[in-house]
């Protein structure tokens, strides 16, 4: 066996376990069309690679040559459309079918030429580099936010498509690529061009795996820190986020508050109207929240009916405008499988961080705060007088068990 043919089965099974892998990701997650469409790439690869290396067998092998070049480049057109549904790009399903066929037409009738005529070996090779730079494209011009693995991406891309252009020069260096199909195998250009194949394809494949690993990744921690009904953080997640917000107000020297916010009377809610209606409440306090919330605020709902926002960059006054503003706004809201005259209202703690204090002590100065709005009566905001302060006299006997 020459060491192209050696090459070939590798590819052959790399390309299928890269398919298989593709298939994996797929399965984790039935709405990921990227991941079927780049295992479908490399099921065609798998069929171009069986193809070369049954050409030797066949007496004429211009249709096996021809079909060889078609559906390594409709492979390639599979990985594009993967790349072009992973980057939100529309596909550019009509110029790359007439390239396929276009390519695979001129493939076809470029048999008639000398077989080392470069014009023959351009016909090759230039749609495959062409497919590449397709590819480079999608990437280039999608407007998610690209990361270092999507850069090396394209940086690959764009290499793969500069030796898919340069093998026939290379096939001329090294003395063409067989006198004819049958021979191509046992060239010295066939060992380098299934070598090349091998590294740009697994680098390809390897790269873009990664990035939609990460995604899933992203996607499972998303959902495990989000809570199922609000969509807000769980308590768990808020807890570290907010630790980091913490973190990051105090190094750039801003001021951070925190709002603990507790739906009132809920549990007669839930007895007088039924659980569905207390999720409807809590789906909708939480809706108005994340929509008053910036995007630099961390919101979760850290206990049954209890809320929590940290506000970097706010002090005790603009907590206090937020709190105030969410408290009437939300009094004010239909809540659907209620009656139309019962308006569901919720109290507030604020407090804001003073220097030496950590997330805890933040968190229970503001508990305590909300504790002080249970007892005057509920539908109200109260504030911590903060650490070591000391509260209103009509304050002191607070009723620790007086949520509701």
């Amino acid at each position: 066996m020459s060491g192209a043919n050696f090459i070939l089965l590798i590819n052959l099974s790399v390309a299928g376990l890269l398919a298989a892998s593709f298939m994996a990701v797929a399965f984790h997650d039935v709405g990921r069309a990227p991941a079927r469409w780049l295992a479908s790439g490399y099921l065609l690869g798998m069929v171009y690679f069986a193809i070369e290396f049954s050409i030797p067998a066949f007496t004429d092998a211009r249709p096996a040559v021809v079909a060889a070049f078609a559906v390594f480049l409709g492979a390639t057109m599979a990985f594009n459309v993967g790349l072009a549904r992973k980057y939100r790009i529309a596909t550019p399903w009509p110029p790359m079918l007439f390239f396929l066929v276009a390519a695979t037409i001129a493939v076809y009738f470029v048999q008639d030429l000398p077989r080392q005529s470069l014009a023959r070996m351009m016909a090759y090779q230039l749609p495959y580099a062409v497919m590449q730079f397709v590819g480079l494209a999608i990437v280039w011009s999608s407007r998610q936010r690209r990361g270092r693995l999507d850069r090396i991406l394209m940086a690959v891309l764009a290499a793969s498509g500069v030796q898919f252009a340069s093998k026939p020069f290379i096939a001329h260096a090294l003395g063409g690529w067989g006198a004819n199909p049958q021979a191509y195998l046992q060239s010295g250009y066939a060992l380098v061009s299934q070598s090349l194949g091998t590294v740009f394809g697994l680098a390809l494949a390897l790269l873009i795996l990664a990035i939609l690993v990460r995604e899933v990744l992203a996607d499972v921690t998303s959902k495990s820190e989000t809570d199922t009904l609000s969509g807000l953080l769980n308590r768990g997640a808020f807890t570290r986020q907010a630790e980091q917000a913490v973190l990051s107000a105090v190094r750039q020297a801003v001021p951070v508050a925190l709002v603990i916010a507790d739906l009132d009377h809920f549990k007669s809610i839930n007895d007088s109207f039924g659980h569905a209606s207390g999720d409807r409440v809590i789906e909708t306090f939480a809706g108005f929240l994340r929509g008053a919330a910036a995007r630099h605020h961390v919101a979760g709902r850290i206990g049954g009916e209890e809320f929590a926002v940290i506000l970097p960059g706010a002090n005790l006054a603009a907590a206090r405008l937020f709190a105030e503003g969410t408290r009437s706004a939300f009094g004010t809201l239909p809540i659907d499988g209620l009656p139309p005259d019962n308006r569901c209202t919720a109290s507030f703690g604020i407090a804001e961080l003073h220097p030496s204090e950590t997330i805890a002590d933040l968190m229970r100065r503001a508990d305590e705060a909300l504790y002080l709005a249970k007892n005057a009566g509920r539908d109200c905001v109260r504030a911590s007088a903060g650490p070591g302060g000391e509260w209103p006299s009509n304050a002191i006997a607070i009723n620790f068990s007086g949520r509701g």
